[in-house]
This record gives structure tokens, C-alpha cells and sequence, in this order.
């Protein structure tokens, strides 16, 4: 009687172990390829994160714009384009033939080079691209590749078994910036409209300074369990990257 009550007690020692170490299991994030212009780090189960680099007339050569890419079932859509249709023509040819995802979707966050300046190659591969309206009206205008498929304030696309969503919340960056989320992982693509922590306030040019805390605002109150956030350029981060973006602009 005294054995079975040590095995049962061992027995169940060891599954309160069991179901400890997997909580505390966490996922470690690793670059799963690299070249001179183009970064993929694994970030969680699902999600990548992709580097690539702007040269600019004002900042020199731009480091860390970032985008996410985000999968299930071997299904795949991203948020942002890198900089230039070589680096998304890298992008696309290493998912699809590493990892066999069909890239169902491209979404461009806001209308700048960082966001949509690989466009061309995406629609070379037919895959099709969404942005807010006022994104297609300001790449129109700037002679810059136009998506193909727009929506007001918020789209929501099947992948898989899941769902993602981009919603614009106000200006800020720009007066078109959206932002994505993966609700499954709960990961956040916030763009341009989200700094890193310890960032200056970056391009002011086509922005709404004023507008920009109370958007990011609205951000934080929708996500409220967001457990990684993805910002246009820097290291990605917790919900710390809205607390940080909401005090840079506060309006004092």
C-alpha cells in the first residue's frame, strides 16, 4: 500500500513537471537566413520578421525596415514589402521554396518606399496586395506601385485556420498608416507608426504629430493582450513599444 502511494505520488510529481516545463517553454527566435540585403529571423511559432535596408537622400542608407511575415497550413501573408523588388524577389523565392508557403496576400502599412517599394514583385508572382484606400490615393500620386485592392478601415483575411486583420486607427506616421495583427500568436505589426524603445521621432514629413499619441491609443486599447510587437524600423518588442510611441508624442 505504502509503494503504490509513492508511485502515485511520484507519478503525479512528475506530470505538475511536465506541464511546468511546457509553460515555461519559450520559443527561440533564430535567423533563418541572411544575405547583404536581406534578413529572416523566425520570431514565434508562425511569424517571421524580414529586414532589408533604404538608401536615403536625407539619412543615408535607412537600417532595420521591417516587416512581418505571418503562416498557417503552408499558407503565408505579409505585412510590408522590402525596400526594392530584388530584396522582395529574394523574400518570395525563399519562403516559397524553403518552406513551400503560398504567399496568399501582400500588405503594404502605409504608402512610403519601405512599405511598398518592392511591390512589383509581388504582383509579378500574382499575389495579390490590399491597402487602405488613402494608400492606393498617395502611391498614385507619387507614381509609386499601386496595390490592387483597398479597404476603408479594416480588412480581415483567412490563412488557413486563422485570421489576420490590418486596421487603421487615425494618422500618425502618415495619414494612412495601418496596422496588423495575428490574433492566434497575438503579434503585432504596428509599421512606421510604432517606434522602438528609445527611438527619436524619426521622418516628420508626411506626418500628424499631434494625432499620432491618441492613435497609438486606440492601438493599445484593441490589443490588449499583445505579446510581440514588430515596429516599422529597430528591435521588435512587448506592448512597452506603444507605452514608449504614446509618450513621444504626447502633447504637453
Amino acid at each position: 500500500m505504502k509503494a503504490i502511494k509513492i508511485f502515485l505520488l511520484l507519478l503525479f510529481s512528475l506530470s505538475i513537471y511536465t506541464v511546468n516545463a511546457q509553460k515555461n517553454e519559450q520559443f527561440k527566435v533564430k535567423v533563418v537566413y541572411q544575405s547583404d540585403d536581406l534578413i529572416i529571423t523566425q520570431i514565434s511559432k508562425n511569424a517571421y520578421e524580414h529586414v532589408s535596408y533604404l538608401q536615403t537622400q536625407d539619412f543615408g542608407k535607412v537600417p532595420s525596415c521591417n516587416g512581418l511575415l505571418v503562416s498557417n497550413q503552408k499558407e503565408a501573408i505579409i505585412f510590408d514589402t522590402p525596400t526594392n523588388d530584388k530584396s522582395s524577389e529574394e523574400l518570395i523565392k525563399w519562403f516559397t521554396d524553403q518552406l513551400h508557403f503560398k504567399i496568399k496576400a501582400i500588405i503594404p502599412t502605409h504608402f512610403h518606399d519601405d512599405c511598398l517599394g518592392g511591390l512589383k514583385a509581388f504582383h509579378r508572382h500574382n499575389i495579390p496586395s490590399y491597402a487602405n484606400f488613402k494608400t492606393i490615393t498617395f502611391a498614385k500620386e507619387k507614381g509609386f506601385a499601386v496595390p490592387e485592392n483597398g479597404f476603408k478601415d479594416s480588412l480581415v483575411l483567412k490563412l488557413g485556420k486563422e485570421t489576420i486583420t490590418a486596421k487603421f486607427f487615425g494618422e500618425g506616421h502618415t495619414r494612412d498608416n495601418v496596422v496588423g495583427y495575428f490574433p492566434s500568436e497575438d503579434i503585432m505589426f504596428g509599421g512606421c507608426l510604432i517606434k522602438e524603445l528609445d527611438a527619436t521621432k524619426g521622418y516628420l514629413g508626411d506626418a500628424n504629430v499631434e494625432a499620432w499619441s491618441n492613435t497609438v491609443e486606440k492601438v493599445k486599447k484593441e490589443y490588449p493582450n499583445v505579446k510581440i510587437v514588430v515596429p516599422g524600423h529597430g528591435e521588435r518588442g512587448s506592448s512597452k513599444l506603444l507605452d514608449y510611441t504614446i509618450g513621444l508624442f504626447k502633447v504637453k
